[in-house]
């Protein structure tokens, strides 16, 4: 099991860079992980893949609610990504090279890889193998993870040495349609994460005294959280979590 850097434990982590729509700072815009950086933050950010096997840092499986576009994501090149205009913010879709350049080592940066696959199961891994690739020669604080236990195993086959983990939360019904029941009941449980080597966790904040997540921190797993918006949140979530994911406040 790779060791989670300290950076992760002692860094709030902005998710998906310092983002403020009314001050046309969008979410994983070059802008947010400046602004990010320049708070003395860490960044959490999210991954997407082109249609010719780019790291594009984009939440979204479609373009719909942050852009003018519509339609998929990974039916356009990277190059015609990068020409898509974020709504609101008068920046274009960037890159995972891009977003690292600007934050150059100086923070911890947890790079998110969304499910490629609809249904959290398997992958082609070209996304996670293009990021494993980037982030082998990055220098600085960073670490992979995933919902989807099986995006985790590809990282761990192309990039052992790159710290990874599982994101989590009680996978329901609602906001889940896509899994079978059977398959929510397996990501209920953390018994995968010593097959997967992940040396943390990053939970709903909402649902940190789940049993599992004991069990986790047992094991000699870090426990993060997603995604806390108040101090309040900040405050209970601290309880247990070693560390918050954050937005709409100063972590």
């Amino acid at each position: 099991m790779i060791p989670l850097p300290s950076a992760f434990l002692t860094t709030p982590l902005a998710h998906r860079g310092l983002h403020d729509r009314n001050a046309g700072v969008i979410e994983n815009s070059r802008s947010a992980i400046a602004a990010a950086v320049a708070a003395g933050y860490g960044v959490e950010i999210d991954l997407q893949m082109s249609s010719d096997g780019e790291a594009m840092v984009f939440h979204d499986d479609l373009l719909d609610r942050l852009t003018a576009e519509t339609g998929r994501v990974d039916r356009l090149s990277a190059a015609a990504l990068g020409q898509v205009e974020l709504t609101g913010g008068g920046e274009c879709i960037p890159t995972l090279l891009d977003v690292l350049a600007i934050i150059g080592g100086k923070c911890p940066v947890l790079v998110e890889i969304k499910d490629q696959s609809g249904c959290l199961g398997e992958v082609d891994g070209r996304l996670e193998r293009r990021a494993a690739d980037i982030l082998k020669t990055y220098e600085g604080p960073a670490a992979l993870m995933s919902f989807n236990p099986c995006s985790v195993a590809v990282c761990a086959e192309a990039a052992p040495e790159i710290p990874r983990g599982r994101v989590s939360e009680l996978f329901m019904p609602e906001g889940w349609e896509n899994l079978t029941p059977e398959r929510a009941v397996e990501l209920n449980r953390f018994d995968d994460l010593d097959s997967l080597g992940a040396c943390f966790i990053s939970h709903d904040h909402k649902d940190l005294s789940n049993p599992e997540v004991e069990a986790a921190r047992r094991s000699g797993r870090h426990i993060l959280c997603w995604t806390t918006k108040s101090p309040a949140e900040d405050k209970a979530a601290r309880q247990i979590a070693e560390n918050v994911t954050f937005e709409n406040y100063a972590a």
